[in-house]
Parts: C-alpha cells; structure tokens; sequence
C-alpha cells in the first residue's frame, strides 16, 4: 500500500511524493495518488478528528431552492472550529508530527482560516506555532488567530498579499527548523478536508447529483473531489472561483500550475496567487468543473444570506451558493445540490464595503464627475433636469479650486431600479452640465472612489 513520506521542499516550491518501496520510488508519479489509500487515509483522518473537530450540519435552504428550483442543502463549515473547514486539514497534519518535530515547533500562512486551524491544534497539542498572514487579513481574523492560540502561537503580520506571507513562512521553516503546515498544498492537509465530503455522504439519504464547493488554492476541492471520485462517482462536482483570483482556472487552462499576474483581494479566504502543485492534478484527474462569480456577486449573496437565512458568511464563505444565485451553475430542477459554506469569519466593519459592491454589481449605484457653473440654482437643475423621481443622491462631494467660473463635484447616484440606467443617461446627455460617467475598473473610479 503507498505511504505518504511527507511535505518535501524543492527550490520554495512544495511538493510530495508517493511510494511502496524504494523499488518503485522512482517510477510512481511525482502526484499520482493511490485512490484505495486516499479512501483509507480519510478515514485514519475521521478518526483522528474525532472529539475535535464538529459534525457541521447539512441544512436545507428555502431561499436557493426556491432559486433554483433544485433541492439545495448548504454544509455550515462557518459553525466548524475556528468557524471553517480549515482546521480539519491542519489539525490532521500536525497530529501526525513525531516528537522531534513537535518540539521544533510548526510555522504557517494563512489568509486568516488556516491560521485559525493551526492556532487550535497548536492549543490542543502542545506544539508551539507560528502564523504569518498579510495584512490585508481582517482585524476579525486577526483576533480568533490569537485567542484559539493563546500563548502556543505568535501571530506574524507581513507582506501585502497572502503569497509574500508564505514567503516569509517558508524563509522561517527553514532557518529554524519548524515544520510548515500548508494551507492546501499538501497531502496532509488535502486528506484532512476531504471529511467534509465524507460527512455529507453519511448526511444524506443518497449521494446528492451535485456538490458545490469554493476554490482558493484547492485543498478543499481536491480532497472532496477525489473522496466523491472513489464513493460517488456520479455527484457533478463544481469548483467556484472569485472572477478576480481564478488561479485553478488559469491552471488548467496552462497545463500547470501559473501565477496569476494581478489579483483581487476581496474574497481574501480565496485571493491566491497560484494554484498548489498538489491539489491541481487532483482537481484535474476529478474531471471538476470549475466556475468564476464576480466579487459584487459575492458581496449580494453574503447580504442575502445574512438578510434572509440569517448566516453570517464570510466573502470566500458565500462562493458557493453565489454561483448559485448568480446562475453560474446551471442545475435541473429537483436535483439534490449541497453548497459548503466555508466560512463565517467576517469582519463586521467590511459590511460597508460589501454592501457597495453589491449595488454597483448590481447597477444600482453610480458615480459621476459633475462640472457645475459657479451660479445660483445649477444643483437645482441638476435635481430638476437629470435626476430621476426615484435615484437618490448618496454621496456629493464639491471641489472649487482657481476656477471660478466652474466647480467640479463628485456625486454617488444610487438608482431605484437599475433599468433606469439608460433613461439616467440620457438625461445626462440631454443636459448641458458636463457629466462623465466614471465606469468600474477605471483608474478614474479606482482613484476617486
């Protein structure tokens, strides 16, 4: 039977290999994996959580059935340890760790979840740890790092982006000698996440027609992909990506693994440069369909879920059923479809934010650059003339520099239906104040807005 003989490290990239005997070490491929021995290492893995991590529930929801028109279940990893999956995988890993290993201590990166998983394994073990993660990782995330590690693990704020924390956890492993827990890229890890399709099987009367589960560096979709590969292989499995951080989807689109040359960091439990080098030949050999949802879209599904289901989910937490919503996922009607929500740690002072993405992807809100003149009743006309019974001014921002004939304004436009947009700009054409429309993604919008 194969047996993992761990995490390598080769010029910074992690990789790890697979083998029966030195024999056959050198004719086993560098990411074959064994699928009789993944079955059996899920398995050691369940028992290994037992006690620690949470049977979460696998609940109907009304609200994307309705949607749909499909049987639709979600998995509350956000009411997991930690409030996620993660700390399956690293719990999993860390308890595998010899004694010499243990008291070298363990390092990680972590956008925030991972660490969180880490942090609770290091409490519950005895292992001290440390934990990297950039400082875009909301002050939320922060806080759960350091109050489910307690004095086991130090929390190390560095780098602009999750892959330059890596880096500097990479750099301390082997200068110190800790082991480096991943957060999706390695068999370890990828095993420990696979229980969450083991459980949804056991929750279900019959294997559901599909699974709907968020991708960020793929250690989740890997390890329930091939689990669902070996016990049911008739499940369609989606993979769903931000449309701003599709590393999975560049993957495969290159044959391997590639950086992606820019990112957005929104869904920051998903922002990952680069898919991992062991969770991508997974995901391919599982033949997984892979979906981007743009991050407004994201940003409406975590209001709906909160607004309605009453969830809290964070923006890589509601990547699921946003493909959903967002109709991303063509499904059938009647079709059994479970979403893994994969997490509840969102910081509730990004809400405004995210209430903001939600309208402009929704083309509810607006912004314009309006050069009123320097003369009584021109904000009037501008009521009177361009705007529409039912648009709303949110934001009016004036700016009167040496010209005094003309003061430019920046106003936020929220419309009451956004088939209004047309009529709005036809107004605006017809008006002789000078009005540009300042569109999403411009320098002009990113700067200003």
């Amino acid at each position: 039977m194969p047996e993992w003989r761990g995490v390598i490290h080769d010029g910074g990239v992690m990789r790890r290999e697979i083998w029966s005997d030195a024999a056959d070490r050198s004719a086993s491929q560098e990411f074959g994996v064994d699928l009789n021995w993944f079955a059996a290492e899920v398995s050691r893995a369940r028992r290994r959580l037992g006690g620690v991590s949470v049977r979460t529930p696998l609940q109907r929801n009304a609200r994307l059935s309705d949607v749909t028109g499909a049987d639709v279940r979600i998995k509350r990893e956000d009411l997991q340890v930690g409030r996620s999956y993660k700390l399956r995988g690293a719990y999993n890993t860390i308890s595998q760790l010899d004694d010499g290993s243990r008291a070298a201590g363990v390092v990680c990166a972590s956008a925030g979840n991972h660490g969180q998983g880490v942090a609770y394994a290091c409490r519950s073990l005895g292992v001290r740890g440390h934990v990297f993660v950039p400082r875009t990782t909301p002050r939320q995330k922060r806080d759960r790092i350091a109050s489910l590690g307690r004095d086991m693990v130090d929390l190390v704020v560095t780098g602009d982006s999750y892959d330059e924390a890596a880096a500097a956890a990479l750099t301390r492993a082997r200068s110190t000698g800790a082991t480096l827990i991943p957060a999706f890229d390695a068999v370890s890890t990828v095993v420990g996440q696979a229980t969450v399709a083991m459980e949804i099987l056991e929750q279900l009367d019959s294997p559901p027609d599909v699974v709907v589960l968020p991708v960020g560096g793929g250690g989740l979709l890997a390890g329930c992909a091939t689990w669902l590969r070996i016990h049911s292989p008739n499940t369609r499995i989606v993979g769903v990506e931000p449309a701003g951080a599709a590393n999975m989807a560049a993957a495969l689109a290159a044959g391997a693994p590639v950086d992606l040359p820019e990112m957005d960091t929104f869904v920051d439990g998903a922002a990952v440069r680069r898919a991992g080098d062991v969770t991508f030949p997974l995901i391919r050999d599982a033949e997984v369909e892979l979906v981007t949802v743009p991050e407004g879209q994201v940003c409406t599904e975590m209001l709906d879920l909160y607004q309605v289901d009453g969830v809290i989910a964070e923006p890589a937490g509601a990547l699921a059923s946003a493909a959903l919503t967002g109709e991303a996922v063509p499904i059938l009607p009647a079709q059994a479809v479970v979403c893994v929500l994969s997490g509840g740690n969102n910081d509730v002072s990004r809400y405004a934010e995210v209430v903001e993405r939600s309208l402009v992807h929704r083309g509810l809100k607006h912004y314009f650059l309006i050069e009123f003149p320097q003369e009584p009743g021109a904000l009037r006309r501008f009521l009177d003339e361009v705007l529409g019974p039912n648009d709303d001014i949110v934001l009016f921002e004036y700016i009167k520099r040496d010209n005094r004939e003309t003061g430019a304004a920046l106003t936020g436009i929220e419309l009451g239906d956004a088939e209004g947009l047309p009529t709005l700009l036809e107004r605006i054409e017809a008006s002789p104040l000078r009005i540009q429309h300042l569109a999403p993604g411009t320098t002009a919008y990113r700067f200003l807005v």
